[in-house]
């Protein structure tokens, strides 16, 4: 596969009845999530890391080819410095890798006070990871990182290094009247999007409105840069988030519609979810 689709998170109980059968039970939502969709994002273990055993039942309930991408722990990457945190991140590298062949891409999220002053501080932790064997990502969220100058030395160590390059789409919340259905002010950054590939990945994560209206020129955009990627032999990780999140997984089945139209993508990986049958009720996108 060189495709993989889904959301931020599996256990969100809004969605029986939408992705889920109407009387599902949450210990059962990994099982259904990971039999709609190909991938997830793996939060949780932002806030807590799991243990040996609950990441051994993550394999047990998930069928073959199907990828976590758990996101790097925020005591070791929202504490200032990352070199100090190196034996805490490579300890979590090695519980990550428990996942086996259902590991994906790790992912490292910087925060927003992070900037490319400590590009040392950066590089000699990105290293050091590195040594883990295990495919990383990287999200900055400073906006010095966006600048010709720093944005070049990121895009060089990156690719000295072969560390796909998160790309955050917040376009759609942004981009639109003031919503209480979005928040305001918003809780994802409006940073600059730069549509480019380091190496032979990409991570996109697309925060989409609840208003389909609103995501239909970025859909339409992603779909067309995918298009191009999945041509030249890359492999695309995409992630659908939503302030709603009871609308994410309609917005991402849809957006595989989109993709899937296209002749040159007959080669495409099935979206599981389109083979269940009945399917649950969905929320209307239009």
């Amino acid at each position: 596969m060189n495709f993989y689709l889904g959301c931020a998170v599996w256990s969100y109980k809004d969605w029986k009845g939408i992705l889920y059968p109407p009387k599902s039970q949450p210990r059962d939502f990994l099982n259904l999530y990971s039999r709609r969709f190909t991938t997830v994002e793996g939060n949780t273990t932002f806030y807590a890391i799991p243990s040996p055993e609950t990441i051994a039942k993550w394999v047990s309930q998930t069928p073959s080819g199907f990828k976590f991408c758990p996101k790097l722990h925020r005591q070791i990457t929202h504490q200032g410095l990352l070199v100090p945190r190196i034996p805490e991140a490579i300890s979590f590298l090695e519980r990550m890798s428990g996942l086996g062949d259902r590991l994906g891409t790790t992912f490292i999220q910087l925060p927003p006070s992070y900037n490319p002053e400590y590009l040392s501080d950066l590089t000699e932790f990105l290293l050091a990871c590195t040594h883990s064997g295990l495919s990383l990502a990287l999200e900055v969220r400073h906006l010095d990182w966006f600048k010709p100058e720093p944005r070049e030395q990121l895009n060089t160590l990156l690719t000295k290094l072969n560390i796909v390059k998160v790309l955050l789409d917040t376009r759609p919340i942004y981009n639109c009247p003031d919503d209480p259905q979005i928040g305001s002010p918003r809780k994802k950054p409006q940073l600059p999007l730069q549509q480019e590939i380091i190496g032979d990945k990409g991570f996109v994560r697309f925060i989409s409105h609840p208003e389909q209206k609103y995501n239909q020129i970025y859909l339409e955009q992603w779909a067309h840069y995918l298009d191009n990627w999945l041509n030249q032999g890359k492999t695309i990780y995409f992630f659908v988030h939503c302030p709603q999140e009871a609308r994410s997984p309609d917005i991402a089945k849809y957006f595989y519609s989109l993709i899937s139209e296209n002749d040159d993508n007959a080669n495409l990986p099935a979206l599981p979810w389109n083979d269940i049958e009945p399917q649950p009720t969905q929320l209307s996108l239009f």
